[in-house]
């Protein structure tokens, strides 16, 4: 699940201050689970918003919408009808909805509300960690389900690095040290043995190769 966090009042009111009619934009995907971008988040917003220019003195419009998924055409495409009307969009999406809500609608101002963070996984509630880094090339099999890329503060692919103490990572001491995870894991498994093979250098082609990645899924011509 892609994870984000609300980005501060203060940043967005710089944006949108000198708009008359604003229309903040929810997505129901990943940002509504990690409590960032969903409706609730929206109204929170808006609400904020309408505070300030009130404040002001100023009469603003500030609407509210949440979309099923900002990365998905058919959602975006709902908003044909009523974007026009507005001056700027804040969208509470991950980075690629933004991006895409801003292709789709090339002459509308559209704002981040978020800062995009990591995929990861919910802990307990309010509280969220990284798991993948989306690289590309995924070892997992080779690491026993822990991926040293996210969990290694140094993403070394062949680990420990030395300056680990007591589990944990010489970084930061509050982390746990990747590569500890993973010899803990692959010995509960038996597999220990996996620490003789390193692995070969990755190939950061699969996940950076001077441009946006990109997955094409043959379809079925049955």
């Amino acid at each position: 699940m892609i994870m984000a966090k609300s980005k501060p009042i203060e940043e967005i009111i710089n944006e949108v201050k000198d708009f008359n009619k604003i229309l903040i934009a929810g997505c129901d995907g990943c940002v509504t689970v990690c409590e960032a971008g969903g409706m609730k988040e929206v109204q929170i917003l808006a609400s904020a918003l309408r505070m300030y220019f009130k404040q002001q003195g100023k009469e603003v419009t500030v609407d509210e919408i949440s979309l099923t998924r900002q990365c998905d055409r058919p959602y975006v495409a709902l908003l044909e009808d009523k974007i026009g009307q507005y001056d700027a969009v804040v969208s509470l999406a991950c980075g690629a909805g933004v991006q895409f809500l801003a292709e789709a609608y090339k002459t509308k101002i559209i704002l981040p509300g978020v800062d995009t963070c990591f995929i990861g996984v919910t802990e307990a509630r309010g509280e969220w960690t990284e798991r993948c880094a989306a690289c590309g090339q995924c070892i997992l099999s080779s690491t026993g389900g822990i991926c040293p890329i996210a969990r290694c503060s140094k993403r070394m692919a062949n680990g420990p690095c030395g300056g680990s103490a007591d589990g944990k990572c010489e970084i930061n001491k509050e982390i746990a040290c990747g590569w500890q995870l993973i010899y803990e894991r692959l010995k509960e498994l038996g597999q220990l043995d996996r620490f003789e093979r390193p692995t070969d250098p990755k190939d950061w082609s699969t996940s950076r190769d001077g441009g946006p990645r990109k997955i094409v899924k043959e379809v079925s011509q049955i």
